[in-house]
């Protein structure tokens, strides 16, 4: 189980002349100092999915990069099956599976040699990489390019390797930002499954998205975060029952309600 508690993390601004007409109007802009995520506060249990929601700027992806230790928050808690992620960074890490919407792979590097090498940075041997490799290329479809250079690979390639990569030590957590966008139906639909499948087996799973079809499909829980602040954190009942028309007519009167 992941629980996230108050998170919050600002970020100085080198140089106001530079932002847009848009990030000065923001009221999260204070001074010198902009607080991309002010109150954040979430759960997801064993062998739930969890769709995090917001418009563009939200906050959302700075959220996710707490989870992952890529960023320290300036206060709240982040804990993993009882784990406290601040206290205890290198431990957590053992046990997330973060994929993040900027992470690129080794072009020279095969398909297969690129999930391998994450294999070995997690501390396992050559043969539970192996094993593990055959079991996500059946699961995720890449035994077709597999043993490719990845630096020729299509964004639906690229993108599932990434995911193998970042699930290869079979963590206990798994958190994935946007992981459809840019992906074709086909493809998309391979990754929706491979969470379907990460559910089943009761791994937490937690991703972004701006699909509220996938949300729909996936999801037992929602949170919705609009400029850095939870305005949303139940199940997709809840969330369904905010409006008798949509998910979007939901999201829509999540975000433009008053706090």
């Amino acid at each position: 189980m992941i629980e996230v508690k108050q998170l919050a993390k600002k970020f100085t601004v080198e140089n106001p002349k530079k932002l847009s007409e848009q990030e000065k109007t923001d009221p999260r802009l204070k001074g010198r100092f902009f607080h991309s995520v002010k109150d954040v506060s979430f759960d997801c249990a064993q062998g739930q999915v969890l769709g995090l929601l917001g418009p563009n700027g939200a906050g959302k992806t700075t959220t996710l990069r707490m989870l992952s230790t890529a960023l320290k928050p300036d206060s709240g808690s982040i804990t993993i099956s009882g784990v406290d992620v601040l206290e205890k960074p290198i431990v957590a890490r053992q046990k997330i599976g973060f994929l993040s919407g900027s992470t690129g792979l080794y072009g020279r590097l095969t398909g297969r040699e690129n999930i391998a090498y994450f294999g070995r940075l997690h501390g396992m041997d050559d043969e539970s990489i192996e094993s593990r490799i055959g079991q996500l290329a059946d699961i995720l479809e890449l035994h077709d390019f597999l043993d490719r250079r990845s630096e020729n690979f299509s964004t639906g390639m690229k993108q599932k390797t990434n995911i193998a990569r970042a699930v290869v030590h079979s963590p206990e957590v798994v958190i994935l930002d946007e992981p459809t966008t840019g992906l074709d139906i086909m493809a998309a639909q391979t990754v929706l499954n491979f969470i379907m499948s990460l559910k089943a087996q009761g791994t937490p799973v937690i991703f972004s998205t701006h699909h509220l079809d996938e949300v729909a499909e996936l999801c037992d829980r929602v949170a919705v975060i609009d400029q850095g602040i939870t305005r949303f954190n139940d199940t997709i009942d809840a969330f369904t029952a905010l409006s008798d028309q949509s998910l979007s007519a939901s999201f829509l009167a999540t975000i433009q309600r008053e706090l």
